[in-house]
Parts: C-alpha cells; structure tokens; sequence
C-alpha cells in the first residue's frame, strides 16, 4: 500500500525512492510485523483468557502438559492480524504472488479457527474434544490445494516458465514437468500434496512452547532468501536459477512472518502465556507450502523444513508400525514395543529426561542446520 501511495511522489521528494526497494520494504515489514504483534498480543491474551478459550490438551501428551489446560489459545489471531496487516502495507499489491500467498495463509488459518472454536465448544459441553472433523479438515486443507495448483497451472505466474512445473534443488536450470500435456493435471496432485502435509507438518509441531514458532520463523526467513534471489534477473543468472518475474515481493511476505512470528515468541516461549492453536499451526503451515509452490521450490521444502518432515515421519511410523503389530501379534504386543515412547519425536525426547526448553532449543539448532543446508543449494549445483 505504501509502495503505490509513496513511489508516485519520487520525483518531489527523492528520498522515496527507497520504496522501490524490496530489501527496505521487507525490512520495513519484518519491523511493522514485530510492532503490531508486540501491540495487539496483549490485548488478544486478555480477551481469550477472559473468554475461558483456553487450550485443549491433546490426548497422548505426556503427563507434564496437564497444567497447560489452562493456557489461552488461539493465538495464531496475533500472527496473522500482524503478518497479514504488514504484507498489506509493505509489498506491491499489484503482484499476484502477494495475493495468493495471502489467501492460502488466510483460507488455512479460518480452518485452523473452525477447529479451535469447535473443540472449545465441546470442551464446554463436556464432549470429547475432537473439533472439526478429520475428513472434513483434510478436504478443506485439499480444496485449498487444489484451487492453488489449478490457479498456477491454468494461470502462469511467470511467462518464461510452464505452470506445470517445478525445479530441482542442487542442479542448474533443470525444470521437471509433465511427460505430456495429458499429464499436466498430475501437477495439481502434486502441490496439493505439498501444501496439505507442510500444514500438517506444522500442526504435528506445534507442541511444545515456542517449538513451532521457532522453526516457523526460520523457515520464513530462509525462504525470504529464496525469492529475493529468484525474483532478480542478476541474483538468479548468477545462481543458476531459474527467473520468476516479481517473486521477490514474497520477501516482504515471508520477512512479515518472520517478523510477526518473532514477536508471537515472546509470548509463546516456556512457560507459555498463549498457544498458536490450528489457527496460528495450519496457516503457518500453509504460508509456507505456498511459499513454495509459487517459487517453483516444492523439493526445497525437504530441507527448508526438515524439522517438520522428521516429525511428520515419525508419526507415520509410529502408526504404522502399531498397526502391523497389532495386526500380527495383537494389541497388547503393539503397545508395549512401540518405536517411540511417544509421537510425535519432541514428545519421545520428552520422556526420555530431557527438559521441555532443552527440546524447543536443539530442534531450532537442527532447523537453523536445515536452512544451512538448503542455502548451500544455491550455490553446489
């Protein structure tokens, strides 16, 4: 908003001209974000606390998170009112990479409320807190997929480079596509795979204080990186990357959730004051996985969140694992031999000693490890 009030007036007042650039921009949005964070989390924390929307504990949590019941929740309010209110300020409003990275947060993020209001109204009742509906979340978090995939593919982003279409980390100007124009629709599949399990992902995270915050912001951050570097011709010829015109402007997103999400630790850090809730998990998640469809950087995701990956896997294995032994030697085998102590694996370092602070802190080590790794793409192809 500020880019197309400020950027007419260069010619009378040419120290405007820095809002042509997207490095003061994102910066501007990362502080903005910070700010407006740090002013309405207050006034959020109160309103919750005073509503009783206090967290649901999840069931298979070890014993030590009973005292978190009482904690507010719903937090995810403060980070995007922050994030999504900076976005609008700082970054150019005429580029579509803005908007539909906007709405796929935002379209998450009311899911991720849907099942916070409805599991805080079972609690009341005294119904099992079981929130939305499985299914019905999954097909909502698919129908998000589905539109962003079709919007990309049918609607190119960039002129040089097919919708259909995405890139391979470590190698230099490899685009890998459909075997055939019949097969274009098996892209849609593919980033809506992307986008549904990175907002799991994050959701699977999000439970310990500030753990999902964290890795949330770094990942934001390292994908900053990414579309400052794709969105310019000289950054991207230099690197061996493929050139998206006007991605950079998902800098001044990705720097406002970053920034937005570092203001939230504030408040989320042990012991926490409030919890993201589905509604901070499931848009941080979805931010991120759009994040990286529009870049063309799906594959990236394996490094940029690694973190995430690892707890989504463990999951898929624990489960896994206990329905084939209790398929093959009934259940009270399976219980008893479980690959982890608990699932997700925070939870199984948990019950093996380790502090609640000394977990969140070593997965951010591994995560800031993660974003080594993926930033050394650019530069070993």
């Amino acid at each position: 908003m500020l880019y197309h009030f400020l950027v007419p007036l260069i010619h009378r007042f040419r120290v405007l001209n820095l809002f042509t650039y997207i490095t003061f921009r994102a910066a501007g949005a990362a502080v903005t974000a910070l700010v407006l964070a740090f002013i309405v989390g207050p006034m959020i924390i109160r309103r919750l606390r005073g509503r009783d929307v206090t967290q649901i504990v999840r069931e298979g949590t070890p014993d030590t998170h009973a005292g978190k019941g009482n904690t507010p929740t719903m937090g995810g309010l403060i980070i995007l009112f922050s994030s999504i209110g900076s976005t609008l300020l700082w970054a150019r409003l005429s580029s579509r990479y803005i908007w539909l990275a906007l709405g796929v947060t935002a379209a998450m993020g009311a899911i991720g409320l849907l099942d916070d209001v409805l599991k805080l109204r079972q609690k009341r009742a005294g119904q099992r807190n079981l929130g939305l509906v499985e299914r019905y979340k999954l097909a909502g978090q698919i129908t998000i997929g589905l539109l962003l995939g079709l919007t990309v593919w049918r609607f190119p982003l960039s002129p040089d480079l097919p919708g259909a279409s995405t890139t391979l980390p470590f190698f230099k100007y490899v685009l890998v596509v459909p075997v055939s124009a019949g097969f274009a629709w098996l892209y849609v599949v593919f980033t809506t795979f992307v986008l549904t399990g990175t907002s799991n992902a994050v959701n699977l995270t999000d439970g310990l204080d500030g753990l999902a915050a964290g890795l949330s912001a770094i990942a934001f951050a390292t994908f900053a990186v990414f579309a400052y570097a794709i969105g310019r011709v000289d950054w991207s010829h230099y690197l061996g990357l493929f050139y998206l015109a006007d991605s950079g402007e998902l800098t001044v997103f990705c720097t406002a959730m970053a920034g937005a999400l570092l203001a939230f630790l504030w408040f989320n850090t042990h012991p926490a004051e409030i919890f993201m809730g589905d509604t901070g998990s499931l848009a941080l998640g979805g931010g991120l996985g759009a994040v990286a469809i529009l870049l063309k950087s799906e594959f990236l995701l394996v490094f940029v969140g690694g973190v995430f990956m690892c707890e989504t896997l463990s999951v898929m294995i624990q489960r896994g694992v206990f329905k084939y032994r209790r398929r093959r030697y009934g259940l009270e085998y399976a219980q008893k031999h479980r690959v982890f102590l608990r699932a997700p694996i925070h939870h199984h370092f948990e019950l093996k000693g380790w502090p609640e602070t000394q977990v969140v802190v070593r997965f951010w080590i591994l995560g800031l490890l993660c974003t080594f790794l993926a930033l050394a793409t650019l530069k070993v192809r």
